[in-house]
């Protein structure tokens, strides 16, 4: 497998599996591309598409991604050890999450519509600025979660582990959606 380290890539860069080490992408589409067994270490995606893109056994280690569409990334594939990856302004819409460990773990200005929070461990995160619409919540570790400025949220606290966890006045209807309670503003 190729090791390429140091280097910038644009929308004329073709993916081949390899070791990335330290690099940026900027403009690419990686639609369709399989990044199985790929390792991304220190690595910025800026403004990408990974749509439909194969991710078993990649390797995602302290990677940041930046007004990014990854829509239904299965990052729950992807190679878990090491697995630190931060999102800013990124379409998340039906990613799933499964089972991941990602404490501390900071999600900012993202859409994440649908997405797949199921058994992950998410203690600590914080969610700045995210669109949580349908979003699941089932056996999920959410101590100390900050949700104060997500939105659209729906988590039900006799399944999911909340103890610690911050919310906003408003986003407190999220908590109580289950039960069918008329919440008015005054």
């Amino acid at each position: 497998m190729n090791f390429i380290a140091d280097k910038s890539f644009d929308r004329s860069f073709v993916f081949s599996k390899g070791e990335y080490d330290n690099c940026t992408f900027e403009n690419c589409d990686f639609t369709g591309n399989d990044f199985g067994n790929s390792t991304f270490t220190d690595c910025t995606f800026t403004d990408c598409n990974f749509s439909l893109v194969k991710v078993s056994k990649a390797s995602l280690r302290d990677v940041t991604f930046k007004d990014c569409k990854l829509l239904g990334f299965r990052f729950d594939q992807c190679n878990q050890m090491l697995f630190a990856a931060e999102f800013e302004n990124c379409q998340l819409d039906l990613a799933s999450f499964f089972q991941l460990k990602l404490r501390k773990q900071r999600f900012k200005g993202c859409s994440m519509r649908e997405v797949d929070f199921s058994e992950t461990d998410l203690a600590q995160a914080v969610f700045e600025d995210c669109d949580l619409q349908n979003a699941i919540f089932d056996n999920t570790i959410l101590e100390k979660a900050d949700f104060r400025r997500a939105q659209n949220f729906t988590i039900d606290p006799e399944t999911n582990y909340i103890r610690g966890a911050k919310f906003a006045l408003a986003g407190t209807r999220g908590l109580l959606d289950k039960y069918g309670l008329e919440i008015e503003d005054f």
